[in-house]
């Protein structure tokens, strides 16, 4: 009896009402319940709220309307901003936060279109980063005074560019005091309400599948911001972000030990708003030093630009050679004999600011900047990384990973006697120290490269002389990086594409070949697989014909292993022939389908494997979510998605020559994400030889 599967049309009335129920109960209760989203078969739906976070926030880093930048000024602008912290006096710490005063600040009801400023979309793309990762993992951010609007300002600023939700309620974000509790807050203030405000957001933008833990001390003084630091450790954060600093004093190695010596925890430190000079705690021998740049767009392959940040004499990032802190081992520049302050940099010049949500120290949407912006930003990256080594510092790691940094190379904070403290330069320098994020490598673990590459071994191979061979060799770089492949010892006759990993040629000479691939990044990671290629002589006598039983589908359930509901005549979808087709999908919900026929191909044949596909989808934009892999055996014969998705059939075209005189299993194998449908349908397939 053949299954029918009912209409896209009436399941998604189905789904709906089933969501409707549960939220008509809750309503009925006096609870409130978030109304379901994302029905299949209904182009442009929002996705709903269970959908993940990981998923949720990835699709609103990628999506293409989030990638405009809404741009403020230019590098280096001189525009008028508010310092929402003043000088610190001995012993205190000030915040580094600038707040714009040209633009005008709005609550959240009144921006129409999107804030100005930087977003997270941007970020991402500016520094190359994942849109997954930091899942699981706690930044901190320590700060003094508290800001009582943090959770509800945070939470407007994630809903306006589509981020899940961070609050208190579901663990994401804890606010605490300076010795953990969450009920004994220190003070309100303004001034430092807007710097966690930005801290917060910044962390949000680069990390948003990341917990948030804000420390608040009881004040701006040093034997209180430490006390918060050792809490914001003792509360399990791995990361641990600080926006604020003061001038150099001979007790500070002291506070080193006391306040910022947690090997295993990545510890960013903004270098300083006030141009070149050292500053505390940025010059601590145990953190991350984060100097500051302008990031502007760009026509080059990256699509920004980087220079130093300055705006005039006392506006600028920091840098500088300690005066008091040893330097530490991994740091190799030989003009500063002690600590020298920047290890790496992100953008802080505000005339090519961040946009931030405060309605405690500001009045809403603004554009913010300062080395505030850049240490968050920084603490995130060190996230998507991944926990450092339980006994690393991991200000080391970008010094083992230059290769992954975009280095800047012009501008400079000042007038200085030793040209790099000051003067940005090819490699290592002050203000920018080895440059921004080129995606997270440099902020992970190991000697030279914290890269993994893994080759899919393709299995053993078979073919004949005179047969044309086209093997996809597939491989995956942990931090995405582009890879070169190689092979040796391939049969006479083929190669490798040293861009793509595609083997292809015509084998020539018989015999039994052990052939190694290798796929490397441009760190110097690399990965290989072995197999055994043979290579019979043709000479065969094939006899025309095609294998595949039930190719068009039309005797229904039979021949094909296929999930429930598979092989259909459901007029949802039309046939590209007849009424039965074999339609994968399309439910608009975490679903994997399969299609599967074992088959064996005859010793000296040309074989030729073709089938007729149509892909709709209510998905949009550039990103793959829902996934359809054609396999023969253990090879991967193509992949598509979403992104295919085009009207009408297409027919599609293999070569399996090269599996001549073995049975292999073709399958096809659909996944889809946990919103908006997209259905993969497969029709009239024939596997031919001659």
């Amino acid at each position: 009896m053949r299954e029918s599967r009912p209409s896209k049309r009436r399941r998604s009335l189905r789904r709906l009402l089933t969501a409707a129920v549960p939220a008509l109960a809750l309503t009925v209760a006096g609870l409130m319940a978030a109304p379901a989203a994302g029905a299949h078969g209904v182009p442009g739906t929002a996705h709903s709220s269970h959908s993940g976070p990981v998923t949720q926030n990835a699709k609103a880093l990628t999506d293409p309307k989030a990638q405009t930048v809404h741009a403020t000024g230019r590098a280096g602008q001189k525009v008028p901003t508010e310092h929402l912290c003043g000088k610190p006096s001995a012993g205190h710490a000030s915040c580094f936060a600038q707040r714009r005063t040209d633009i005008r600040q709005r609550l959240a009801a009144a921006v129409a279109a999107a804030p100005s400023g930087l977003s997270p979309a941007n970020l991402h793309s500016a520094y190359n980063l994942p849109s997954t990762g930091g899942s699981g993992l706690t930044v901190a951010v320590v700060d003094a005074y508290n800001d009582p609007n943090a959770e509800s300002d945070l939470a407007t600023y994630r809903s306006t560019y589509g981020l899940s939700a961070c609050t208190k309620a579901n663990g994401c974000f804890k606010q605490v005091g300076q010795t953990g509790s969450t009920t004994s807050l220190p003070a309100n203030d303004t001034g430092w309400a807007g710097e966690e405000a930005l801290d917060i957001d910044m962390v949000s933008a680069v990390c948003p599948n990341c917990n948030i833990i804000l420390v608040e001390a009881n004040s701006a003084t040093d034997t209180d911001l430490g006390t918060a630091e050792n809490e914001a450790v003792a509360l399990g954060a791995k990361f641990v972000s600080n926006s604020w600093g003061g001038s150099e004093s001979s007790s500070q190695t002291g506070e080193d030990t006391q306040y910022f010596k947690h090997p295993g925890v990545a510890i960013t430190v903004s270098a300083g708003d006030e141009g070149y000079g050292a500053e505390y705690p940025a010059t601590s021998q145990y953190v991350t030093a984060v100097g500051g740049t302008a990031l502007t767009t760009a026509s080059n392959s990256r699509g920004w630009s980087e220079s130093v940040w300055n705006t005039s004499s006392t506006e600028g990032t920091g840098s500088g050679c300690s005066a008091y802190d040893p330097k530490p081992s991994w740091q190799t520049d030989t003009g500063c004999a002690k600590r020298m302050e920047a290890d790496v940099s992100a953008v802080a010049d505000p005339a090519t600011g961040v946009a931030v949500y405060d309605t405690y120290g500001g009045s809403g949407w603004a554009v913010y900047g300062g080395t505030s912006a850049s240490a968050p930003i920084i603490a995130g990256v060190y996230a998507l990384a991944g926990t450092p080594g339980s006994g690393d510092y991991p200000a080391k790691y970008p010094y083992s990973h230059t290769s992954n940094l975009y280095d800047v190379t012009s501008g400079s904070n000042g007038s200085c006697s030793t040209s790099y403290f000051c003067t940005a330069r090819t490699g290592y320098d002050g203000p920018t120290g080895w440059g921004t994020p080129n995606g997270t490598a440099a902020f992970s673990s190991g000697s030279s490269s914290g890269n993994t590459v893994t080759v899919t071994n393709p299995g053993n191979q078979s073919t004949t002389t005179g047969s044309s061979v086209s093997l996809q060799i597939s491989a995956n770089d942990s931090a995405g990086a582009a890879l070169t492949y190689s092979a040796t010892g391939l049969p006479t006759g083929l190669s490798i594409n040293s861009s793509t990993g595609l083997i292809s040629g015509t084998a020539s000479t018989a015999g039994t070949y052990s052939v190694t691939v290798t796929a490397q990044d441009p760190t110097g990671a690399s990965g290989s697989a072995s197999f055994t290629w043979t290579v019979g002589s043709s000479g065969g006598t094939c006899t025309g014909a095609q294998l595949l039983g039930n190719p068009g589908f039309e005797s229904g359930n039979t021949t094909w292993t296929a999930t429930s509901g598979v092989i259909t005549n459901d007029s949802g979808e039309a046939a590209h022939s007849g009424s039965y087709k074999a339609w994968l999908d399309g439910y608009g919900s975490g679903h994997t389908d399969t299609l599967s026929q074992s088959v064996t191909i005859p010793s000296g044949c040309k074989a030729t494997l073709t089938f007729y596909l149509h892909i709709d989808t209510s998905e949009s934009g550039s990103t793959a979510y829902d996934k359809l892999t054609v396999t023969a055996g253990s090879r991967t014969l193509a992949t598509y998605s979403n992104v295919n998705a085009a009207s009408g059939y297409a027919q599609k075209t293999f070569d399996l020559s090269s599996l001549a005189g073995s049975t292999v299993t073709l399958k096809f194998s659909g996944v889809e994400d946990s919103s908006l449908q997209t259905s993969f349908v497969v029709d009239d397939t024939a596997l031919t030889t001659g």
